[in-house]
């Protein structure tokens, strides 16, 4: 799969601040790629330094396998800030000012304004827009041109249920027809809803990256029951991932060190002459992962 995005240890520090230490990481095409952290972790500095806006101080990063140029830019879509439009005027006449910035027709702005949902107020004035509808409107203004790669720094940040969920609705819908994009994001629900690829930043530093199913997969415990619940207990206790385990009345919940399939466990418990009449997986949610990662990089 073509590398989309790939950065080599590129550190930034403002001042005594490291906001981004030593960060490594690929984005493949075609991927929903979150840049997850707690405020300060580096997200958006990281954004920033991907996007020329600001110059790291060590470390590199490439465009589409080559070191980025006035080309691979015109192949990137970004939303960093808040949208900053002229109030006055209706989203027709704003997006005609970016597409003159970007130096493009206008023949694009039609189809950004159906995807995002805005054609139907077109011709509205800016300031009359809800702050969902104005975060529709940077994405549109960052759509134009049909990038490969669209950026979006905290896309559903200040919106209420329904704008979050529109704006979760219009990334899918981008990421169907193809783009590439990359979020950074603190909202734990959001990614675990809207990303293929997940990447995890704390005090600047890249603490996990991988697929977001994969994370998901990783069993947190299984409840587990059988007719000699002793001879479960002293049973399980012999498996190589075992950690712990928790008695109930009726049934003991035991804690892996590994990643532990169902499958394998039964059969586990079958050759060990023990037959389970009741097994149930616990997954790990994201938010658990995270934490975990958290709590062990202090």
């Amino acid at each position: 799969m073509e590398t989309v995005l790939s950065i080599k240890n590129i550190s930034k520090r403002y001042g005594k601040i490291q906001a981004v230490n030593g960060l490594s990481l690929d984005v493949k095409k075609g991927q929903v790629f979150g840049i997850l952290g707690p405020n300060g972790s580096g997200k958006t500095t990281t954004l920033s330094v991907i996007l020329d806006l600001i110059r790291a101080n060590s470390g590199s990063f490439q465009w589409f396998g080559h070191d980025p140029d006035k080309e691979s830019r015109k192949r990137i879509g970004s939303v960093i800030e808040s949208p900053n439009f002229f109030p006055y005027l209706s989203p027709v006449i704003n997006l005609k000012i970016v597409a003159d910035i970007k130096d493009l027709g206008y023949e694009d702005i039609d189809r950004v304004l159906m995807l995002t949902g805005l054609f139907e107020r077109r011709n509205t004035r800016f300031k009359t827009f809800s702050f969902g509808m104005k975060q529709r409107l940077a994405v549109a203004s960052a759509l134009l041109g049909n990038p490969d790669v669209l950026i979006l720094d905290e896309p559903t940040n200040g919106l209420d249920p329904q704008g979050i969920a529109h704006i979760r609705e219009l990334i899918l819908q981008i990421a169907g027809e193809g783009t590439t994009i990359i979020i950074a994001s603190h909202l734990l629900d959001e990614i675990q809803k809207i990303c293929s690829h997940v990447a995890v930043l704390n005090k600047g530093k890249k603490l996990f990256d991988g697929k977001v199913s994969e994370v998901l997969a990783i069993s947190d415990s299984f409840e587990l029951s059988a007719t000699n619940i002793e001879l479960l207990i002293s049973t399980i206790k012999f498996h190589p991932a075992y950690l712990s385990l928790t008695p109930g009345a009726e049934s003991i919940q035991v804690f892996f060190k590994d990643t532990v399939h169902p499958e394998e466990l039964n059969r586990f418990f079958y050759q060990n002459g023990v037959i389970l009449t009741h097994l149930s997986e616990r997954k790990r949610s994201l938010e658990q992962h995270f934490l975990e990662l958290l709590d062990n990089n202090k």
